[in-house]
């Protein structure tokens, strides 16, 4: 079976690497990072790819995630190859190449280097809402399951290499004003915003991972950013140690978000 990369398939004639604008959004679990994809997946100058070191992940860690089978089935699952296309050539109309990762996925054995070639952004959520939305998925996580380690090692890591802070933005910032916080991503990533990141059509895609039947059923019944609800979910009190974590990890990033 052949392998699906999640990049598109490449012409005879090719934007450069200079043409483009490489955005790598690292998010944690259980955050609108799907729903950010859709967003810049339905601009006309756009391509996506959906969490490319996902199937890496579940081979390299062995985690029962649902969809594993599928994961490892369709996607690179050595990590060398699975960055390289990042950083191909693309379609000749592409301004624009947005790269959804999830930052647990983002092991420390894998080198960063390959990262001097896009700009990275990050997705951040409160860490109540968000461990209350990942426990149906993951009974029992662990500091590792909710990327906020590894967001800080990746945006800790920009901002020695590159002296630049690179942007953060909050999900409940996003669906509280989606245009303006959207607008003030694509300043930030220096793109232009379009009305076309509003909204867009119900269903799948193909360049969905092949993990989306167990994951995205909100989103493919979704034709925009839903408006902010708090999430007011009981969380076990055995979790209060990971919550403070979670908490302190989240702050730090909170810190230095697009407002």
């Amino acid at each position: 079976m052949t392998e699906n990369t999640t990049t598109p398939s490449k012409t005879t004639e090719q934007s450069t690497t200079e043409d483009i604008t490489r955005i790598a959004m690292w998010s944690g679990p259980r955050n609108i990072s799907t729903a950010m994809m859709r967003a810049w997946g339905n601009r006309s100058d756009t391509v996506v790819c959906d969490e490319p070191l996902y199937a890496h992940y579940l081979k390299y860690t062995g985690l029962d995630h649902p969809g594993r089978d599928e994961a490892l089935a369709h996607h690179p699952t050595d990590w060398r190859k699975a960055v390289e296309p990042l950083d191909g050539p693309l379609e000749p109309d592409v301004r624009v190449f947005y790269q959804k990762h999830m930052a647990h996925h983002m092991l420390s054995h894998i080198e960063l280097d390959w990262m001097d070639h896009v700009t990275s952004c990050f997705l951040i959520r409160q860490p109540r809402e968000m461990l209350t939305s990942l426990l149906p998925f993951v009974p029992e996580p662990r500091l590792e399951d909710t990327g906020l380690p590894q967001q800080i090692r990746v945006f800790e890591w920009i901002r020695k290499t590159r002296g630049a802070t690179p942007p953060v933005i909050d999900a409940r910032d996003v669906l509280q004003d989606p245009r303006r916080l959207l607008a003030l991503l694509c300043e930030a990533v220096g793109v232009e915003f379009t009305e076309a990141m509003l909204s867009w059509p119900l269903g799948g895609r193909e360049t969905d991972g092949a993990w989306h039947k167990y994951w995205y059923t909100n989103v493919t019944q979704s034709t925009g950013f839903a408006p902010y609800r708090p999430k007011n979910d009981h969380l076990p009190e055995r979790f209060a140690p990971l919550l403070d974590q979670c908490n302190a990890l989240y702050e730090h990033l909170w810190g230095y978000r697009i407002v």
